[in-house]
């Protein structure tokens, strides 16, 4: 390879962590991120792969059971990880959303969704904050956000509430962490394949959404993922406060 661009480009060396990999765009993202070089530590609720996947895993993952709900767990297991080398990436993917009519919706509904993708992003934020302050590749946060950050679904209003908060928390702490070694920065996918779109998708929903975005064609895993592996490398270090959307053109479509 070009000594020029695996310097830019390369993971070789990185540590990273990767909430929510047990499956979809977060399995792509650990599964590309270990091709780029970094050893991988792909967590989730179940510890596995959970989905049908026939391509080889790199064996720099390390798959890792984790309720990222659980800060006591949270804490015990980026402790292991960061003790034992370090941790200079950490990807906050873990999310969940639940289609249903905002009058119809419990609070403990709405408190639910709201623990895996706020407050846990926070959590793990925080918990990996001692460890990506001493990274020696400058420390990295990467945080999914979402379309529905920016513009309005019916039947998920707690998931666009969630995606907003996510993107005030990498802007928040983007700004605090400048000088602690940290980059904060988020993504914000729009239509892709994946175990939770499927919820809130049906035939009519479908079709609305592939005619509102410009290329009219539903995303592929590692066109999101490519951006990940950007962000985490070398060549991104001078961006940090920023989301970047992923998403077909739709936020830049009009009429």
């Amino acid at each position: 390879m070009n000594t020029k661009i695996d310097s830019l480009f390369s993971l070789a060396g990185k540590r990273i962590i990767v909430t929510g990999a047990s499956s979809g765009l977060g399995l792509d993202q650990a599964i590309m991120l270990a091709q780029c070089g970094a050893e991988v530590f792909a967590l989730s609720r179940t510890g596995h792969i959970k989905v049908a996947y026939d391509a080889p895993v790199p064996d720099n993952i390390s798959f890792i059971q984790l309720d990222v709900t659980d800060e006591a767990a949270v804490k015990a297991v980026f402790d292991r990880i960061g003790t034992s080398g370090g941790i200079d990436v950490l990807i906050n993917n873990a999310g969940i959303t639940q289609r249903k009519r905002a009058e119809t919706l419990s609070t403990e509904e709405w408190e639910a969704i709201h623990a895996v993708n706020v407050t846990s992003v926070f959590t793990c934020c925080r918990q990996a904050f001692p460890y990506l302050s001493q990274s020696a590749h400058v420390g990295r946060i990467i945080n999914i956000s979402s379309m529905a950050s920016y513009l309005g679904f019916s039947e998920v209003v707690p998931y666009s509430s969630s995606k907003s908060a996510v993107v005030g928390i990498t802007r928040g702490l983007a700004v605090e962490w400048s000088q602690q070694n940290i980059l904060v920065n988020s993504v914000s996918p729009g239509w892709f394949p994946s175990e939770m779109s499927q919820q809130v998708m049906d035939e009519e929903r479908k079709q609305k959404i592939l005619q509102r975005m410009p290329l009219h064609r539903f995303g592929r895993p590692e066109e999101l993922s490519a951006l990940i592996c950007f962000l985490a490398s070398p060549s991104a270090t001078y961006i940090t406060g920023q989301d970047f959307s992923v998403d077909g053109g739709a936020l830049a479509f009009g009429f």
